[in-house]
């Protein structure tokens, strides 16, 4: 029985899945957390060669499973988390950490390319489909120019986490085009680096990984890298995608009126295209998931991410009810839908879409003599929730509505959350059977690739779900006036005197 390998590299955990090509069955997985080092405020690292080293580790589990059931990989395929940078010499020797996504030092470079106050900033979005924001290469590049421009100067490339882990086990410098439409420094219909974006920070394109279709492969040659894993000499090696990107494909959710929805640590709403999408206030990505050569046949995931997803949920039990995450989910049912009027604004750790604001900081609101402990915990789920539709109010005017969400990630776990989800939006919510959808996206996307499905819209078919959540007619009607209240507090002056609009 033949497998196909999915690897996930995320900024939690580095996972592998292997699905059987005969029936689509899960054989195998293995997973390792992922360390993050804060040295400084605001400040977010992680280490490519421990990771490096957590992916042979994994690798190595997973093939002694699959070996165990008589099975042989065909091919392995890349997930990876986008956002992240480090520096490298000429021998490939790190000279830096990777600063990942959630890393706000660049903030003040960030702020710098607003699109409502830069012209250059307003250019590079309408280029590239990347919204400015600290956790964008670009601006990290940015920061590097004003602090460090000697490494700038000096430094051979500037990769990211999967680019490091593609040259240990390839040779090669080369970035998929999924992962560079998320760094702020590539146009996504040239398909190529854009000379604005690298004049503004200061680098040049050779400094830079050679961008790649999504599908391309080599075979692994042990003998030729210096990355030397448990995989089986001469298997193909494909370069994948990113996380947010496959995980549309792995949730199923290819064709037109399917949205995901993701929360883990963050979260994010993504919907599938044919065409790249530019917002006019630039608050919403466009990220290449596939395209073939030709242009004619392309497919771009779009959408928005939030810092504040199931970190809410954890700042809850370890700061407000000092209980264990499943009895303050418990609690929050105590208190009715709409939590009788108390808001929450969930920007505890700034935020993404739909702001793009890294130094808003979240309220309750509307506080009142009634609202109990429960009150409190509920309507900071609820407030999660209402970020994430004012994600997707913005995404419809662009893409048309939603018919049904397609729900994954950690919170997917409580159905009285994934239950508030389809009565806050007003739609079936749809659970996937699996969470991995990254890793199970990567196995669809080298299918595809292999000619064993022909179209990524007929690999999405194949994806198994779980129990559907219908919506309570009741629930939604208070959601709706609650969410108008919600909007209207966002709109009002609350941050630095600063206008946020929804």
């Amino acid at each position: 029985m033949n497998c196909i390998v999915g690897v996930d590299i995320g900024t939690t955990n580095v996972k592998a899945l292997a699905m059987s090509v005969a029936d689509g069955s899960v054989i195998a997985q293995a997973s390792a957390p992922v360390i993050t080092y804060f040295p400084k405020p605001t400040y977010c690292e992680q280490d490519p060669e421990r990771i490096w080293q957590d992916l042979c580790r994994v690798l190595d589990e997973l093939v002694r499973q699959i070996n165990r059931q008589g099975s042989a990989i065909e091919a392995v395929c890349f997930s990876s988390a986008m956002h992240s940078l480090l520096a490298v010499d000429t021998d490939g020797k790190l000279l830096t950490n990777a600063i990942i996504w959630s890393d706000n030092r660049a903030e003040r470079q960030a702020q710098a390319l607003r699109p409502d106050q830069s012209p250059i900033g307003r250019d590079i979005y309408r280029h590239t489909g990347t919204p400015i924001h600290p956790m964008t290469p670009l601006c990290k590049l940015a920061w590097l120019r004003d602090n460090q421009p000697r490494l700038l100067k000096e430094a051979t490339r500037f990769i990211s986490i999967k680019e490091y882990i593609w040259h240990k086990l390839t040779g090669h410098y080369w970035i998929d085009y999924s992962v560079a439409t998320a760094m702020g420094l590539f146009d996504s219909q040239a398909r190529d680096w854009y000379a604005p974006a690298l004049a503004h920070v200061g680098i040049r394109a050779d400094q830079l990984s050679e961008p790649k279709p999504t599908t391309t492969c080599v075979l692994y040659q042990k003998d030729r890298v210096s990355g030397q894993t448990a995989l089986p000499n001469g298997l193909t090696l494909y370069i994948g995608a990113s996380d947010g990107c496959l995980a549309n494909l792995g949730a199923g959710a290819i064709e037109p009126g399917i949205t995901t929805l993701t929360i883990g640590t963050s979260g994010a709403i993504r919907r599938t295209s044919g065409k790249p999408l530019r917002e006019r206030q630039g608050r919403l990505f466009s990220y290449i998931l596939d395209v073939d050569e030709g242009g004619k046949d392309a497919y771009f995931v779009v959408g928005g991410p939030t810092n504040n997803g199931a970190n809410v949920l954890q700042w809850l039990a370890e700061s407000l009810t000092r209980q264990d995450v499943a009895d303050t989910l418990a609690e929050a049912e105590l208190a009715p839908a709409g939590s009788d009027g108390l808001l929450f604004l969930p920007y505890l750790q700034g935020e993404r879409a739909p702001l793009w604001n890294a130094n808003v900081r979240g309220a309750y609101l509307n506080v009142g003599w009634q609202h109990t402990r429960a009150h409190f915990i509920r309507a900071a789920l609820e407030g999660v929730m209402f970020n994430l539709l004012s994600i997707e109010k913005m995404l419809a005017r662009h893409t048309g509505p939603t018919r049904v969400i397609h729900a994954n990630g950690g919170f997917a776990q409580s159905g009285f959350w994934v239950q508030m989800l389809a009565d806050i939006f007003g739609v079936p919510v749809r659970l996937n059977a699996s969470n991995e959808s990254g890793a199970i996206g990567a196995i669809l996307l080298a299918m595809k690739a292999q000619g064993l499905v022909g179209s990524l819209a007929e690999a999405a078919r194949r994806v198994e779900f779980g129990q559907t959540f219908d919506p309570n007619p009741d629930h939604h009607r208070v959601y709706r006036n609650v969410f108008k209240r919600f909007q209207a507090a966002c709109t009002t002056e609350l941050y630095s005197g600063s206008r946020v609009a929804l």
